[in-house]
């Protein structure tokens, strides 16, 4: 997975965190968890606020499902 895969990473944030409210998630822990997941790789430096805002919707969004 690459920093531009949202919806991959935040699939697999709901899989491994399912007892987080993500909208309570502060960006340094986002950050942390992603570059820690399995299959993730990409640049840990390449990740910006937008790019953590976007995969923190995309995980609020999954894990209402």
């Amino acid at each position: 997975m690459k920093w531009t895969d949202t919806q991959d990473i935040a699939m697999a944030l709901t899989d491994t965190h399912p007892e987080v409210d993500p909208q309570y998630v502060r960006f340094t822990d986002l950050h942390r968890w992603i570059t820690q997941l399995d299959g993730f790789d990409d640049d840990p430096e390449r990740s910006n606020e937008k790019i953590l805002e976007a995969i923190q919707a995309a995980w609020i969004e999954d894990a209402d499902y």
